[in-house]
């Protein structure tokens, strides 16, 4: 876990220094180079004097760039796009480290996480547009010696960034859905703080409720209530069978202990621990999760429902 801001990026020159201490950052959108017009055109050369004055001309746009950076006390720059190597050597004479071809959504996090404002245009760059940071570091790792920028002790200290390191892709793309799933359920617990009991104990629990719920309409809808009843009962069985269990025996056990007991923590020991108390072993669920999967769930049989007939290709 690192406190700030990881940039699959380094500095735009080997000889730039590769640690920065209290670092003030200005974020471009603009390239430097020299304006171009937006329509065609042809520039015709006739004699050296010209070629000289142009590229004079050239040199003088960079070096208004760069002093512009300058005069407004930055002394790291993130830009968006791309520079040539005339201006990365002028920002390497002018010791002003920079970053190019910085995406997006990247230079939108830097610009929060630091506090500066992404500057679109040079003549709009002040000092109070710059983002700050304690660090701004080059790291290397691994047999490749792969280099990345980090970006820490921002000003906003609640920029943090999970760095994932793997033998091979497979194992990075498992452990990014791991955290991914980790981290909606801190979000859903962010949302609604109510949690439930695992190991199938609340749909066990349910099942019995709607069943006595069916036992008191007299209509033909009791037996559609009954059926919901029926299929809350597939996911404890689905668990008792996978952990090697008899399925209809273990949910017929715990659905009477739940009943004689009452108690609704109970549900299946899938880790043979001796007990069927969730409570005790620790299993819990997010109520937010649980009423999702119920409810999409009862919309996917509601759906399949609505479907009158099925045309298979052999019957066209």
């Amino acid at each position: 876990l690192i406190e700030g801001i990881v940039l699959n990026k380094n500095f735009s020159h080997p000889q730039m220094p590769k640690e920065i201490k209290d670092a003030a950052l200005c974020v471009l959108t603009c390239p430097f180079e020299p304006p171009k017009p937006k329509t065609k055109h042809d520039l015709v050369i006739e004699d050296v004097q010209a070629y000289e004055d142009l590229a004079a001309r050239e040199q003088q746009y960079f070096r208004d760039m760069v002093q512009r950076v300058k005069d407004s006390g930055a002394n790291l720059v993130i830009c968006q796009w791309g520079f040539d190597d005339e201006a990365n050597h002028l920002l390497l004479q002018k010791e002003l480290p920079a970053v190019r071809w910085v995406g997006g959504p990247e230079i939108e996090l830097i610009a929060i996480a630091t506090g500066g404002r992404i500057v679109p245009r040079f003549e709009e760059l002040t000092t109070e547009k710059l983002g700050s940071a304690g660090t701004v570091r080059e790291m290397t790792f691994g047999t490749t010696k792969d280099r990345m920028l980090v970006i820490e002790d921002c000003k906003n200290t609640r920029a943090v960034t999970i760095f994932i390191r793997g033998g091979n892709k497979m194992i990075v793309e498992e452990a990014k859905r791991s955290l991914h799933d980790a981290l909606c359920v801190i979000r859903n617990l962010v949302r609604d703080s109510r949690v439930v009991y695992g190991g199938g104990a609340p749909e066990i629990a349910c099942s019995l409720a709607v069943a006595e719920t069916a036992d008191k309409i007299s209509t033909l809808e009791q037996y559609a209530v009954r059926g919901f009843a029926e299929a809350l009962e597939a996911v404890p069985l689905a668990l008792a069978e996978n952990s090697g269990c008899s399925p209809i025996e273990t949910l017929a056990e715990v659905k009477s202990r739940q009943v004689k007991e009452g108690n609704s923590r109970l549900g299946i020991d899938c880790l043979n621990k001796g007990t069927n108390d969730m409570k005790e072993q620790n299993v819990i669920e997010t109520l937010m999760a649980k009423k999702q999967q119920i409810l999409l769930a009862t919309q996917l049989v509601r759906m399949i429902l609505k479907i009158d007939d099925i045309r298979a290709p052999s019957d066209m």
